[in-house]
């Protein structure tokens, strides 16, 4: 029997060895890893004196950001020095590539400094399993974020924020607002909810942000958001890619917020105790008013505190299975 078609993330026993995305993970590995982060949480009390567990002492982590970010890049640097790793942050635009060294050229000189785990952004879909074919089989490859592709830990985080308030998943309804076109949260966020069972997952946006072959993916398309938020439970409004609001695309941002902002008397549609999600950084007064944003019904800042937790979930989950 071949194996070539083995989902590169997975171990030959089915366990997760690299976080390449949430696509072929099943409701198991995902259940998995929420679980695991919940024994993190209490880690990030602010009353507690130690943070730290050795779970990663002796590792080294290196955070390879092609790509600008300060949120993800400053979680994972935080959840890796709470598991006891060592943690290098590479500013690659700043180095190597722009000296013209290939991306697998930059691996092998990190590999040779005994890297045990890369944290990969990149602004090419498919860099990071590029690299997971490429390590060795010690090393580790968690994916923070590739292209329009994926980013899993966001998934994660935004599932974790989701199972904490609402304790399970089959009864929800879920509706994604926004830049769905370009939005790698989007895609691993749908592929998330849908394997973990969540029954009716909506996304609202008007027709030029939205991609092709979306109903294939189980998903209910609204361009109106009276309709599309009513009675929703937990509300995802993306960010708006102002790098591409010129153009075709969308006449502008002011106008997207007329039609499409997220304001108190469109969230009045939704379930009274419905959630509001943003997976940041937030244009306010664009996709997202203030009012909501900062409101009673916003989790928007406890998703950055669960996304340390979820990050310590992966790395410690990831870093202790290896092919043998």
């Amino acid at each position: 029997m071949t194996k070539t078609f083995r989902n590169p993330q997975l171990t030959q026993h089915g366990e997760l060895k690299h976080l390449l995305s949430i696509e072929g993970l099943s409701r198991d590995i995902l259940t998995h890893l929420l679980d695991t982060a919940t024994q993190f949480v209490s880690l990030s009390d602010a009353d507690r004196d130690i943070k730290k567990v050795p779970l990663l002492r002796g590792k080294s982590v290196f955070n390879l950001f092609f790509e600008n970010s300060t949120r993800t890049r400053t979680t994972f640097e935080i959840a890796a020095k709470r598991l006891s790793a060592d943690v290098l942050n590479l500013n690659i635009a700043a180095s190597s590539s722009s000296k013209g060294e290939s991306l697998l050229d930059t691996i092998n000189n990190l590999c040779a400094m005994h890297a045990d785990m890369f944290v990969v952004r990149h602004t090419s879909a498919g860099a990071p399993y590029l690299i997971a074919q490429h390590v060795a089989p010690h090393v580790h490859v968690i994916n923070a974020g590739d292209g329009r592709h994926a980013h899993p830990t966001q998934a994660l985080l935004d599932m974790y924020t989701i199972r904490h308030y609402k304790k399970a998943f089959t009864h929800l309804r879920v509706a994604i607002i926004g830049d769905i076109l370009h939005s790698r949260v989007a895609r691993s966020d749908i592929h998330a909810l849908t394997t973990l069972g969540c029954p009716e997952v909506r996304v609202i946006a008007p027709n030029t942000l939205l991609p092709t072959g979306l109903e294939q993916m189980g998903v209910h398309v609204y361009h109106d958001m009276a309709k599309g938020l009513k009675d929703v439970d937990v509300i995802i409004a993306l960010r708006l890619q102002n790098e591409r609001m010129s153009g075709a695309l969308l006449p502008s941002a002011q106008e997207y917020f007329k039609t499409y902002g997220l304001t108190a008397d469109r969230l009045a549609s939704a379930a009274p105790d419905a959630i509001v999600m943003h997976p940041g950084p937030m244009n306010r007064g664009v996709e997202i008013d203030s009012a909501v944003a900062d409101g009673p019904q916003s989790v928007i800042l406890n998703q950055v505190t669960f996304g340390i937790a979820v990050r310590m979930a992966v790395m410690s989950i990831v870093a202790h299975n290896n092919d043998h």
